[in-house]
């Protein structure tokens, strides 16, 4: 019975289908939150659900949909009336998942069948729509892209107007209205966008890219107090971009991520190595204990910085996750070296209080901000050099468990390495000497 019930599976969209049809059969009309929450279940368990897309946010989307078509319909307005791009485009913008951006309107149109007020153009159009506004705003990083979208949407739905009229109504004029609310549904989008996004927690390229202008006042601030650190955050934010790239993740989002990750040293730039004086630091008056402290705290310092400046959670989370929960190796092996009588060195007062990397985005920073500052270090930084360092690197923090909570694969893994080997050996490859003339002019 048991094997039975695993084969059948009684999963969220078995659910749907019933709650659809004890409605037909009871006759109750309100069954629309019901057969939200099937469809949400059935997401669940196919792993759709991805993050932010809580069944508070999908209900809010599904609802905004769900009560514009009602109250068009129970009050006789036309078809062309319904903001029918309006959802999928912002669930595919918010959460880049095509599947939600297909299933939450498909879930309305048949809701909305359970009103009475159903019309057979629902259908087909909700389900274009979704399809085609869905489909053309997928990875956006322009408005016009948007605009676009909703213009073809727009076009679609006229076209299937035009096959779906009635043959005695002929053509009519009013087709060309489905046009337009394309295009107006684009609109609406631009405009609360935003504003879903401050809701949700959610970032979209468009955002990313306004973020990553360098006249962002963080940005700005590393740039002019702590160039040492800004120059390392350019260069883990291309390794960071093109790993990600590599691999399918969200390369945008590792880039910005990166240019933020060691905001936290603009409080005390000075004790980080690349905005040091060559000639001393200031640890060297500091115990091993305390420099630690110091070089920690600029996590916690970089959230409090984020929120300050109001940074979206996303980046936040690139903040707080870029170092895990490492080893601070450097002081921990001073402090082996010179332990003090009365005080046991212990291993986890070395590491960094974490959370560790919870997505490909998150840790390939880790492993990025980790091997361009071991690669600055090297004193003959040649390829083979080079690779040796990025491998013995990736394979710690494998081993240390930093990469236990991320998705990445060993094969994940292995394409990064190549990456990074590629962008390193171009950083740091080595220059020809230049012969000097006679009066020392190069």
């Amino acid at each position: 019975m048991i094997k039975l019930l695993k084969k059948i599976r009684l999963s969220g969209l078995f659910l749907a289908l019933l709650v659809f049809i004890l409605g037909h059969i009871a006759g109750i009309n309100p069954v629309a939150p019901f057969f939200l929450l099937s469809i949400y279940l059935y997401c669940k368990l196919r792993g759709l659900i991805v993050k932010n897309a809580s069944l508070l946010n999908l209900s809010l989307l599904f609802l905004i949909i769900f009560t514009s078509g009602y109250l068009i319909l129970t009050n006789n307005l036309p078809l062309y009336f319904i903001p029918f791009s309006v959802v999928p485009m912002l669930l595919m913008l918010l959460f880049s998942s095509l599947e939600l951006s297909l299933i939450i309107p498909l879930a309305a149109a048949v809701s909305l069948s359970v009103t009475g007020k159903f019309s057979l153009e629902l259908i087909p159009l909700f389900l274009t729509s979704a399809i085609l506004s869905a489909l053309l705003v997928k990875g956006a990083r322009k408005r016009s892209t948007i605009i676009r979208a909703g213009a073809i949407s727009g076009l679609a739905q006229l076209v299937i107007f035009i096959f779906t009229r009635s043959p005695e109504t002929g053509l009519s004029y009013q087709g060309i209205y489905f046009l337009i609310n394309g295009l107006i549904s684009s609109i609406i989008v631009l405009g609360v966008l935003p504003i879903f996004e401050y809701l949700f927690g959610a970032i979209t390229n468009i955002s990313l890219l306004e973020l990553a202008d360098f006249h962002q006042p963080l940005l700005e601030r590393l740039i002019q107090e702590t160039p040492g650190t800004y120059h390392h955050s350019l260069i883990v934010g291309n390794l960071s971009e093109t790993a990600s790239r590599a691999i399918g993740a969200n390369a945008l989002l590792s880039r910005v991520g990166a240019y933020y990750h060691d905001i936290g040293k603009l409080q005390k730039p000075e004790y980080f190595s690349e905005n040091q004086d060559k000639t001393a630091s200031k640890h060297d008056a500091f115990s091993p204990a305390m420099s630690k402290l110091v070089i920690m705290k600029h996590v916690k310092e970089g959230v409090g910085l984020a929120k300050k400046y109001k940074l979206n959670p996303a980046l936040i989370d690139f903040i707080e996750q870029h170092h895990g929960k490492s080893l601070v190796y450097y002081f921990y092996l001073r402090a082996l070296e010179n332990p003090k009588e009365d005080q046991e060195v212990e291993e986890e007062g070395y590491r960094y209080p974490g959370p560790k990397p919870r997505s490909k985005e998150t840790a390939i920073v880790l492993l990025a901000d980790s091997v361009e500052a071991a690669a600055r270090s090297l004193k003959d930084p040649d390829p083979a050099a080079i690779g040796d360092l990025v491998h013995k690197i990736i394979n710690n923090k494998f081993i240390d468990g930093q990469l236990d909570e991320c998705d990445l694969k060993l094969k994940d893994l292995e394409k990064i390495s190549a990456v990074f080997i590629k962008l390193l050996c171009g950083i740091y490859h080595s220059r020809a000497s230049y012969p000097e003339k006679e009066n020392n002019q190069i």
